[in-house]
């Protein structure tokens, strides 16, 4: 991975002044396999875990040859991240094959440890191609953009003045999604979302970015049964979420700049828990990528 990394330490949170999805993932070289950064709060007012994920798989794409891919990722989220304290990401180098790479990553605060990472990379290679096929929806040209709808009704609320300076949305309503609706028991949400500036080009990091961009939806499609989510990555009003883990697969090239597909199902909640699972396509048709996370989903006593 050749971006981003830095020299200087990392100072005050990303999410104070101007950002952009390069600078959330910059990173500080601390030793051969130990680096630095910053995490901007999510809807929960702790570290969000998209921004840790990505972090460190940063990390870890600091430590293997450019010309591998990662082609998945799983993750544990162990703790709540504090947001005033710089994330100490420790890699460890557990194989590098002749196609395959693997790391480990700890990521670090107050000496506990926060967020557990595998990640896998590889050469790419010319074999037999098939997958499912994209969903037709309207293009992003025609659909709205919800933030400034988010921003009416909750104008204080964190979405509305961090994620959309770095991630771009539009919804596909219900109306607009071929086929019947989801089975029952099923949730669904489907968007397209892209970086809102253009990112280098390097595949670690649109796999970067697509990691950060992949955990906005799942606690909220996980707790839709409960209540509609007004906005991505903001729990319904009466529903407690948090991640438990996250895992990804990454398919095929794709660039995290251009609007990516994103469906996204829960078909699962028990146990205080809710599962969701989600495929990416690439504007062209192509699944670049695959998720699934586990989210805790507790709904709250009703205000007194």
């Amino acid at each position: 991975m050749q971006y981003p990394l830095t020299n200087a330490a990392p100072t005050g949170r990303p999410d104070n002044g101007d950002a952009d999805l390069v600078r959330f993932l910059a990173l500080e070289r601390l030793d051969r396999d130990l680096f630095s950064g910053m995490c901007h709060r999510g809807g929960t007012g702790r570290a969000f875990g998209g921004h840790l994920a990505a972090q460190a798989l940063a990390a870890a794409g600091h430590t293997v040859d450019a010309d591998r891919r990662v082609h998945s990722l799983h993750g544990y989220f162990l703790r709540p991240g504090e947001l005033h304290q710089p994330m100490l990401y420790h890699v460890e180098r557990l194989r590098d094959g002749r196609s395959y790479g693997a790391r480990r990553v700890t990521a670090f605060q107050g000496g506990e440890a926060v967020f557990t990472l595998s990640a896998s990379f590889k050469s790419p290679e010319d074999t037999a191609d098939r997958q499912r096929p994209m969903p037709s929806v309207p293009a992003p040209e025609e659909l709205p953009d919800p933030y400034p709808m988010w921003a009416r009704t909750r104008p204080k609320d964190f979405a509305a003045s961090v994620y959309r300076r770095v991630v771009s949305m539009r919804v596909v309503p219900r109306s607009d999604r071929p086929g019947p609706p989801a089975p029952s028991g099923v949730t669904e949400y489907v968007l397209w979302m892209r970086a809102v500036e253009p990112l280098p080009d390097d595949a670690t990091l649109h796999g970067c970015a697509l990691t950060y961009a992949s955990d906005l939806a799942p606690g909220a499609v996980a707790a839709m049964a409960h209540e509609e989510p007004r906005m991505l990555r903001s729990a319904p009003d009466r529903v407690f979420t948090a991640s438990l883990d996250h895992s990804m697969w990454f398919h095929r090239p794709f660039r995290a700049d251009e609007w990516l597909l994103f469906v996204v199902r829960s078909p699962s909640e028990s146990d205080g828990r809710g599962l969701a699972t989600g495929k990416v396509w690439t504007r062209e048709g192509e699944l670049a990528a695959s998720f699934a996370q586990e989210v805790v989903v507790r709904p709250l006593p009703p205000a007194s």
